[in-house]
């Protein structure tokens, strides 16, 4: 399952042991899905059906999510981020084809975590992974849009980071009184808008 996980799979492996579940009439509260891991959140008495599911879930199977009927949510950005010169001369583009790659592709909720609200998306171009930053800032603003690894992200509030800062949003990511208090959810798709 690892593997799967490690390659891009996470939203597919926790819908598949939530249907996997339901189908065996296992009840489960949550499935925390991670880069390389799983919690699975049930009853006590549960634990060994849990255990067989897990066993028994092929994490190879492709889950559909027709592109017609899964939503896209756009989140509007002011690219003016504190990394956007240095991540175009470490890729070695132009701020505007940063900026351009950043915009067109399409990001998939992979997993969340890290704060409440916050969303690894996968589906960054190959021309703008790079490394987290060598120094984290102790601070970074709620709503910076940002990159690291293989992800694209949004911090729904502010905190430490270590990620490189494309650009701002007002999109609100997090919020305690709403259904669900995140926007963004595993298996979401996103896209990026500039705003002028």
């Amino acid at each position: 399952m690892l593997d799967c996980l490690a390659s891009g799979q996470s939203a597919r492996a926790r819908e598949m042991i939530l249907h996997a579940s339901a189908i065996a009439n296992v009840a489960v509260t949550d499935v925390v899905v991670g880069a390389r891991s799983v919690v699975v959140i049930h009853g006590a008495a549960d634990g060994e059906s849990i255990r067989d599911i897990l066993r028994d879930v092929s994490f190879q199977e492709q889950l559909s999510y027709p592109s017609d009927s899964r939503e896209v949510t756009e989140i509007a950005v002011r690219y003016d981020g504190d990394d956007l010169d240095s991540v175009a001369k470490q890729c070695g583009l132009t701020t505007g084809e940063v900026v351009a790659l950043h915009t067109a592709a399409d990001f998939v909720v992979e997993f969340c975590g890290f704060a409440p609200g916050f969303a690894y998306l996968t589906g960054l171009p190959a021309a703008l992974v790079l490394p987290r930053r060598t120094t984290p800032r102790a601070r970074v603003s709620a709503g910076s849009v940002a990159i690291a690894a293989h992800y694209s992200a949004v911090y729904p509030r502010e905190s430490p980071g270590g990620w490189h800062l494309l650009g701002t949003t007002t999109h609100e990511l997090w919020d305690i009184n709403r259904r669900p208090p995140a926007t963004l959810q595993p298996g979401m798709r996103v896209r990026f808008v500039e705003l002028a």
